[in-house]
């Protein structure tokens, strides 16, 4: 298990402090300037050897990301955009830092803005998180109050302007594209790539978009150092990470911890373990609803980063664990599912809008048994054709809960369709 004097986020329950003074008592906003003094070359190569990456759910390289804003081709300026959305089901990991530990993404935004060499931030959150959205705010207000942000931020010559915008609760704008265009005042609707918002992102110049949790480790990496963050976790999956554990565990939580902890200790050490015990567990999707739900028999070993999830045909996604046990109806949750990402596809590409809308019609039937044996196949072969054939990983979330459920339930699918069979012949 992870010590507390290894964890980043120390205020994460909101038990101290979240003002600026409070912040600084733990830490926050220390060493900025020499930070800022190792230059925008050297930060980001620290970024690369430490193996940051993108919290968010597709775990890009954070140090390459940045890398990408260089070398400098032109005068326009440069954004970066923090991506509060946070609209996955199952996932609250964001919300908490926004709410407990503010100043903490603050001082991400500052370094990872000198990196890139940004002038500017906005904060694009999610329109239902208003308390989140007023202590972000009541933060910038202290900082700026502080000379913590603006002209000559920190004292250390940089001038870092950062912004809150509120969004109005659409999926889609946690892609990254779709938010831009949320945030120039257009329909979230996903662009077209390339260009990469690297080349011509927010009102078409050079962007960064990170999550919230990776922009605000950012500055903890720098000060104590590279190692310490690589001794946790696995090669290419180190560092710490926040855990959104949720459904039937005794102790739903948010808790940070050393990435690579297996699935099962996570649970049983955090969350008090499955309500009833782990022989009462069904299944588990393991980073949030977009991946696919893993039964019982991988749960038991599977670690809980990036490469190890994929092996396992999920994902780490933004690692928001939601459990089920044996009371579970699966194929209903899964129908459930499918219905939200029918719900907020955008309806641009064709895929993605016929797709979701005729997979969750006959995932429908299905919780009732009103199929045949054969359309669980064609159902299986839509998946597949709507995954990776849309603009943006929309089609992606929508198909694999159901390739999950197929690939891992597909003997209670058959159950259904054999049991309305008989009751319809009686």
């Amino acid at each position: 298990m992870l010590q507390d004097r290894d964890r980043i986020f120390n205020n994460l329950y909101g038990q101290e402090d979240w003002g600026v003074e409070g912040a600084r008592k733990r830490g926050v906003w220390s060493e900025i300037p020499a930070i800022l003094d190792l230059g925008h070359e050297k930060i980001i190569d620290l970024l690369k050897q430490s193996d940051l990456r993108g919290r968010g759910g597709a775990g890009f390289p954070t140090g390459m990301k940045w890398g990408f804003m260089w070398p400098k081709r032109d005068d326009r300026p440069r954004y970066l955009v923090v991506n509060a959305d946070e609209s996955e089901p199952g996932s609250c990991k964001d919300r908490e830092i926004l709410r407990n530990d503010p100043h903490r993404l603050l001082e991400g935004i500052l370094v990872a803005c000198f990196s890139m060499g940004a002038n500017a931030s906005y904060i694009y959150v999610r329109g239902e998180y208003y308390n989140e959205a007023s202590h972000i705010q009541q933060a910038i207000d202290q900082a700026y109050e502080a000379g913590l942000l603006g002209k000559n931020a920190c004292g250390t010559g940089w001038d870092c302007d950062v912004y809150l915008h509120r969004g109005a609760g659409a999926y889609i704008c946690g892609e990254e594209t779709a938010l831009l265009e949320s945030l120039e005042g257009k329909k979230g609707q996903p662009r077209l790539k390339p260009p990469f918002p690297a080349a011509a992102g927010l009102y078409g110049c050079p962007t960064t978009i990170n999550n919230v949790e990776t922009v605000a480790v950012v500055p903890e990496i720098l000060r104590r150092g590279v190692s310490w963050w690589k001794q946790f976790g696995r090669p290419r999956n180190h560092g710490t990470k926040i855990f959104s554990i949720s459904g039937h565990v005794e102790k739903p939580c948010n808790v940070e911890e050393a990435m690579s902890i297996s699935l099962k200790e996570l649970i049983d050490k955090h969350a008090g373990g499955v309500r009833g015990g782990w022989d009462n567990l069904l299944a588990i999707i393991p980073g949030g609803s977009s991946v696919p739900c893993l039964p019982e028999t991988i749960c038991n070993e599977v670690l809980m980063d990036f490469d190890a999830l994929r092996e396992a045909r999920s994902g780490l996604g933004t690692a928001a664990v939601i459990v089920m046990d044996k009371s579970t109806d699966i194929v209903e949750a899964i129908a459930r599912l499918s219905h939200f990402y029918m719900h907020e596809s955008c309806g641009q590409c064709t895929p993605c809008r016929e797709g979701t809308g005729w997979m969750y019609r006959v995932i429908t039937r299905m919780v009732r048994g009103e199929a045949e044996k054969r359309e669980i196949d064609l159902l299986l072969d839509v998946t597949h054709q709507v995954e990776g054939h849309t603009i943006c990983a929309l089609g992606d979330a929508a198909a694999w809960p159901v390739q999950g459920l197929i690939r891992h339930f597909r003997p209670e699918l058959e159950r259904r369709i054999e049991a309305y069979r008989a009751r319809a012949a009686a």
